[in-house]
């Protein structure tokens, strides 16, 4: 008796690991590294994704954020909004990453991720994708009887934890974590922010 309730024991074990296989087996997923990303417009971005199916061969992949009809997506290297500035890469182990330069604000939007196989019915997007948010920067002044607070801003919280810089007449007067910059004394200077590069207006030229 006891043995052969040891027995069924080990059998219903096996047979839960074997479901456990079949179902990893026949998932189709996308899994992107991050799904929401905020940049500055003028500079570069990388999105990341890695994908499963169940069998076949993948005959197609593309990033796109257009879809105009059941079938009808635009392929991200074919939008003429984005002529030149898109790259597509892949690796071995289905991972794709997708590139843009020299960013624009309409360039914000849910981007995807698609692939198709050669299966009947083989065709999966990721959804949700990624959410991109392009800003510019901004530079709010803030002014007291004895000083001048200067604030670099943007309309979403920056991917990263970037380094803003700050210029005085073209020189730099601070390169920190910290996006605001305070001076004391009335100045006729110019004063602007940068960060990773990309500047903003002059802000402040003062009598």
């Amino acid at each position: 008796m006891v043995l052969r309730t040891a027995g069924g024991h080990f059998s219903l074990l096996v047979f839960l690991w074997s479901v456990a296989v079949v179902q990893s087996q026949n998932v189709w997923s996308v899994t992107y590294t991050t799904q929401s990303i905020c940049t500055l417009k003028g500079s570069t971005v990388e999105m990341s994704c890695s994908y499963t199916y169940p069998s076949g061969t993948v005959t197609s992949t593309f990033w796109f954020t257009k879809k105009f009809d059941v079938e009808n997506y635009v392929n991200l290297i074919n939008d003429r909004n984005y002529k030149g500035r898109v790259k597509d890469r892949s690796d071995k182990t289905n991972g794709h990453t997708l590139r843009i330069t020299d960013l624009r604000e309409s360039d914000s939007a849910e981007y995807k991720f698609r692939f198709i196989t050669d299966q009947t019915g083989g065709k999966y997007s990721g959804y949700p994708g990624v959410t991109l948010s392009v800003t510019d920067l901004q530079v709010k002044v803030t002014t007291t009887w004895w000083s001048t607070t200067l604030t670099c801003s943007t309309t979403c919280t920056l991917t990263g934890n970037p380094t803003y810089t700050w210029y005085r007449n073209s020189k730099i007067v601070q390169g920190a974590s910290s996006p605001s910059y305070t001076f004391y004394f009335k100045t006729e200077d110019s004063f602007y922010c940068a960060v990773k590069g990309i500047s903003s207006p002059a802000v402040c030229e003062c009598d």
